[in-house]
């Protein structure tokens, strides 16, 4: 399709960009498309795409962002111009619709300094060689012994999409996300994934014998990559499940064309930033804004909201009931975070 083949043009176009995400949201959980496509006058030609959602959210109201679950969605143009047309036309939208706010979730293309992204949110960017044996020599002695230590404890991993791999993936992100405290996703959001993205999905899962341990789920675009959800099961952590699953995802990457491996959001220096930056990753700042309905930025929309205090007790209440009770809860929360 015409938004695919300019997406898949695009150098600074990521996986979520494709138009398969903006089908999936909608197919699994029923909020409205509502990306825009610009269209050249002279030639027809498509000289932009915004991926955006609208979301219905209950006692909260309605409100657009490009893009919801995921790290980024900003839009792609020719020119700053047609992107600047873009913007604009989703929040006339957005106004007709009596949305509250467009939030579009952008990325810095400028490098920042160090005292910039304190305290920010970045993803992780790690360019891969071109092949796998070139990646794995460039890694620190340190990195690649903690692979090998995954492998020696008797961990194997398997790669796939069919249902089984899917299940399995389910199985362990649901435990993990419960034991971290946070609402799961339903089966049905991967399964449409899965279906939409094609051969530009792939999952990971980590055994041990025949129980999974850990599992990740990639998705394509061109020559990058970005890994959305990857999960350990806390028992096996003292044997790197977490080592073989990036590593087996990385080895595909770079034996299958992909050189550039997004390894998701982190706050810059902290938890989860140290796990990637081990492998090479690099932070690009993110910035997510938010509009109101005279195209004018609201307050910060970078960082997590509510209070410190208050999350904390949500969450460590979360993580106290029964995993059959939080994924039929999650069912129903997940879709409005859009987080």
């Amino acid at each position: 399709m015409a938004w695919n083949a300019y997406v898949a043009a695009d150098p600074l176009a990521t996986p979520y960009h494709r138009f398969e995400w903006q089908r999936a949201v909608n197919q699994a959980y029923g909020h409205p498309i509502a990306g825009l496509m610009a269209l050249s006058k002279s030639t027809n030609a498509v000289v932009g795409v915004l991926p955006a959602i609208q979301m219905n959210i209950p006692f909260a109201g309605r409100k657009i962002c490009a893009l919801p679950y995921c790290d980024a969605g900003y839009g792609l143009a020719d020119s700053p111009e047609i992107l600047a047309a873009m913007r604009n036309g989703l929040i006339e939208f957005n106004q007709r619709q009596s949305g509250k706010y467009v939030e579009i979730r952008d990325v810095t293309q400028t490098p920042m300094d160090s005292g910039a992204m304190q305290g920010q949110k970045v993803r992780m960017l790690l360019t891969l060689p071109e092949s796998s044996e070139a990646l794995l020599a460039s890694f620190k002695s340190k990195l690649r012994s903690q692979i090998r230590k995954a492998e020696k404890n008797g961990l194997t991993v398997s790669l796939g999409t069919q249902s089984e791999f899917i299940e399995a993936f389910y199985q362990v992100y649901a435990r993990n996300m419960r034991d971290l405290g946070s609402p799961v996703h339903k089966q049905a959001w991967f399964e449409q994934i899965i279906r939409h993205y094609g051969d530009n999905a792939l999952i990971s899962v980590v055994y041990k014998g025949e129980h999974p341990a850990g599992a990740g789920l990639i998705l394509k675009n061109g020559s990058s990559a970005c890994i959305p959800w990857a999960s350990t099961l806390r028992e096996y952590n003292p044997l790197a499940p977490n080592m073989l699953l990036y590593w087996s995802l990385l080895e595909h990457c770079a034996d299958n064309g992909i050189r550039l491996f997004d390894f998701g959001r982190s706050t810059y220096e902290e938890g989860t930033y140290r796990f990637k930056k081990q492998w090479g990753a690099e932070p690009q700042l993110l910035l997510w804004k938010k509009f109101n309905h005279q195209a004018q930025p609201l307050a910060d929309s970078g960082r997590e909201s509510g209070s410190g205090s208050l999350r904390a007790m949500v969450e460590n209440t979360w993580r106290k009931l029964p995993l059959g009770f939080t994924i039929k809860a999650g069912a129903l929360i997940r879709p409005y975070i859009s987080l």
